[in-house]
């Protein structure tokens, strides 16, 4: 089959091309797994560092191809030899796309050349490619007229250059204006600016200052900066002129004033500062520095040679880029490009056609895009908690799920101002709010009067985040809960046990893993929870897990794992898989399931062919039951580390409403993904 390819050019600087780029690789993995990014000419100062496009979309997306396979000739090159480099680039294109179902292709930049003749440099390329024209014009602080006569110029030089011109995307408008240059422009796609994606991040300013950090925590260096306000007044009068995600810029001998905002920043109240660039090259007062070393503040406190005036005038004239691992960014360029392009538009006018194939990134994007689709509330009770903070930031501007997270807000909204996190539309609940504590500690009193539970006593359990959220989940309030960054697994479920309690027909709580191998999604259980089921949990594990798969759009062939296939082995342990293999079968007669089972002949269909040929599930399997915890555990890791697998979950099953339990290793992308399990099972329910 021919591949798919798309070429995106933007006809002025300051477009935001980047982010579309972004927006469009984001919608190519939802359809296929084969996709590749190629860029036709890169920066000379990029060619050993490496192309920030390529590098930033060849992380976010796994894709695999070296970075070399990936680029053409660098600007020298193609004005050396223009005949030469463009052939080079219709070469090393056709070689990459020849592995791959569709290849982004995204256009140089504009700042080698003036605007027409690097958008129509771009066009000629495309045509050598074979490849329909995008094109992305910048939108920021232009009239309607300048943008009308940017679509015509854009379309007329497409027409010009015998350029397919798929059509055009004007990027950055102000979002009051989207609507009525909608109807002027019908079949034009227009995406709302937001300041946070052209924001520099603290470490962009401090590359660009060749700065040094002095003190302050290396990961908020990614905190991106709003706007700068130069210290050249007395603190109080410069207090007044604080604002979130402000930088200051102040001369490195005024060490009473840094001390002065040091303080500020941890204030409750006061706005949280992004970082403090110190000018001239002048260190602090040695006393003044330790004091500020002493308070082991997470503020970038950054030197630079520069003075106060070069300093502020570099600030005001450099903008952010997309770099590898700035989610939070990256979820506001997927949310803004999401409002103003029409996904499936577009795609079909590429006459992509949808992959058989179930890839890692393709299950993860049909996750969130059902979960969004529910628009279930999820409470999360490690609330100020930094990973937890950042999740929520990319979860809310993703629309994934309403989120209460769970704290003083003081407390969070101190931590999530101390790591520039944005908790716009997210709710935070004080556990030890006194009607609501109180209302949970009465209803708990009932649920668990059988055990003596007293009034007193509730009052004081519930003061626990665990059992808190638990109750906000079993009245109501919430639809799902997702805890365990910070505490065990024991204290993240048991509440659960005792007032959520199991679905009728289900004697035991258990859970999976959702394995995403390279092309397919697996199913794998119970591998965290219970250690050695009976024969009778077992079937109870096998029936839950079919079930976890179909809400997940897994069509279930369940595989009862043991040594032994078939007949052939006798003892204890498979015994019990194919006494439990009976049970489930008389529970869900309709079910295809199989056991005992090897993994060789339930995974690979030419051993299947040989040790059970007849079967409708040997060498298909799609839902794997193991015996017991140890080789559950063991197993789903081998695969994850051996196949290069992504791991989702554990998922936890059987209960009347969703709590769900992360790793204390848990990643922010770990987060995100179980919230939007979470909320997928609650609208299941």
């Amino acid at each position: 089959m021919a591949t798919t390819s798309i070429y995106l050019a933007s006809l002025d600087a300051g477009s935001g091309k980047s982010a579309i780029a972004l927006g469009i690789m984001d919608l190519l993995t939802r359809r296929t797994g084969s996709v590749a990014v190629f860029r036709p000419v890169v920066a000379d100062d990029h060619a050993e560092s490496g192309d920030p496009v390529v590098t930033a979309l060849t992380a976010q997306y796994r894709l695999s191809e070296p970075y070399a396979d990936c680029v053409g000739p660098t600007y020298s090159e193609v004005r050396a030899d223009p005949d030469a480099a463009l052939a080079a680039i219709v070469d090393r294109y056709r070689a990459l796309a020849d592995g791959h179902d569709v290849v982004l292709i995204v256009g140089s930049d504009h700042s080698q050349s003036p605007a027409p003749l690097e958008y129509s440099f771009n066009t000629r390329i495309a045509v050598n490619l074979a490849a329909p024209l995008l094109t992305v014009i910048g939108g920021k602080d232009q009239s309607a007229k300048s943008i009308d006569e940017a679509l015509t110029v854009a379309r007329r030089q497409a027409e010009a250059d015998h350029a397919a011109h798929l059509g055009s995307i004007v990027n950055r408008v102000d979002p009051e204006r989207i609507e009525a240059l909608r109807e002027d422009h019908p079949g034009v796609d227009f995406v709302p600016e937001d300041p946070a994606i052209a924001a520099p991040t603290v470490a962009e300013l401090m590359e660009a200052a060749d700065g040094a950090l002095l003190s302050g925590d290396e990961q908020v260096l990614s905190r991106t900066v709003g706007d700068v306000v130069v210290a050249a007044m007395t603190l109080p009068n410069l207090l007044t002129r604080l604002a979130d995600n402000k930088a200051v810029i102040l001369p490195g001998d005024r060490g009473e004033t840094l001390l002065g905002l040091l303080a500020a920043h941890h204030a409750e109240g006061v706005p949280s500062l992004s970082a403090v660039f110190l000018t001239g090259g002048i260190r602090p007062d040695p006393n003044i520095f330790d004091i500020v070393a002493r308070t082991e503040s997470r503020l970038p406190i950054v030197l630079v040679d520069r003075d106060t005036f070069d300093m502020a005038n570099l600030a005001g004239s450099i903008e952010g880029r997309l770099g590898m691992g700035d989610e939070s960014k990256f979820a506001a360029v997927l949310a803004a490009f999401s409002q103003g392009v029409d996904g499936d538009k577009l795609v079909e006018s590429l006459q992509l056609t949808k992959s058989t194939a179930v890839t890692p990134l393709m299950f993860e994007h049909d996750m969130l895009e059902r979960a969004r689709s529910l628009r279930k509330h999820i409470v999360l009770p490690e609330g100020a908690e930094p990973r937890i903070l950042r999740a929520a930031e990319i979860l809310a501007k993703r629309g994934v799920a309403g989120l209460t997270l769970l704290g003083e807000e003081a407390e969070v909204r101190t931590q999530a101002g101390q790591i520039g996190v944005d908790l716009a539309g997210v709710s935070i609940l004080n556990p030890g709010d006194h009607e609501i504590r109180e209302r949970f500690a009465k209803e708990y009193t009932q649920l668990r009067a059988h055990k003596g539970v007293t009034f007193d006593a509730a009052y004081d359990q519930m003061a626990d985040v665990s059992y808190f959220g638990t109750m906000m989940v079993h009245t109501g309030m919430a639809d799902g809960m997702v805890s365990g960054a910070v505490h065990t697994t024991a204290h993240t479920i048991r509440p659960s046990f005792e007032i959520i309690k199991t679905r009728p027909g289900v004697s035991v709580v258990s859970s999976v893993f959702f394995m995403a191998l390279a092309d397919r999604v697996l199913v794998y259980g119970d591998c965290a929870v219970n250690p050695n089921p009976d024969a009778e949990q077992l079937a109870d594990i096998a029936v839950s897990s079919a079930a976890t798969a179909a809400e997940f759009g897994i069509d279930p062939r369940v595989a009862m794992l043991s040594y032994s296939t078939g007949t052939s082995g006798q003892g204890a342990a498979v015994d019990k898989v194919r006494e439990a293999t009976e049970i489930a079968r008389k529970r869900r007669p309709d079910l295809l399931l199989e056991g005992p089972i090897q993994y060789d002949a339930a995974a690979d269909a030419s051993v299947a062919g040989t040790k059970m040929p007849d079967s409708q599930v040997a060498g298909r399997a799609t839902v794997f039951i193991v015996p017991d915890l140890n080789t559950g555990n063991n197993l789903y890791k081998a695969v994850q580390r051996s196949a290069g697998a992504t791991a989702v979950g554990p998922v936890l099953q059987g209960l009347n409403k969703p709590v769900n339990d992360l790793s204390r290793g848990a990643t922010v992308p770990d987060i995100v993904n179980t919230v939007a399990l979470t909320a997928i099972q609650a609208g299941e329910k």
